[in-house]
């Protein structure tokens, strides 16, 4: 492959996208209990519940903390999946996507997203921005999987 013709966004996003696809791997392995106890995530979501918004307590109260025992393992495989995807090079567009989707739903339920402080915090803006740029420019890469 002569990689002098393929130009530095390409190079970047796949670069991003590794980067990014390994934060996701390694979050999904972090929270691996989650595949066969949810009273993991129900503590984290309890812990949310007393300091989150009311737009955010009426979610976790009615969708999240119910349905903690359904979303647990699909947050753990959605995690993986997604960071592997993403190392991989494979589907990057869709998968950015996706994981922005699952990213900003943690977000909102936390409530962290309704504060200034989430403008400075790691898990924030450059989590969010990234997955959209991947989501945006992330087809065709540089050796990607599905390319």
């Amino acid at each position: 492959m002569d990689f002098s013709r393929i130009n530095s966004t390409g190079r970047g996003l796949r670069a991003l996208s590794f980067v990014m696809g390994a934060f996701l791997l390694l979050m999904g392995v972090n929270k691996i209990q989650w595949l066969t106890d949810s009273e993991f995530l129900v503590y984290e979501l309890n812990q949310w519940l007393g300091l989150a918004p009311e737009i955010s307590r009426l979610y976790l109260e009615t969708i999240a903390i119910p349905g903690a025992h359904f979303f647990a393992p699909l947050v753990v495989l959605g995690e993986l999946l997604a960071g592997a995807a993403l190392m991989l090079g494979y589907r990057v567009r869709s998968t950015a996507m996706m994981a922005l989707v699952m990213v900003l739903n943690f977000h909102f339920a936390s409530g962290i997203i309704f504060t200034f402080g989430y403008l400075t915090n790691g898990y924030g803006p450059p989590v969010i921005g990234s997955l959209l740029a991947l989501g945006i420019g992330g087809g065709r890469l540089p050796l990607a999987l599905s390319r």
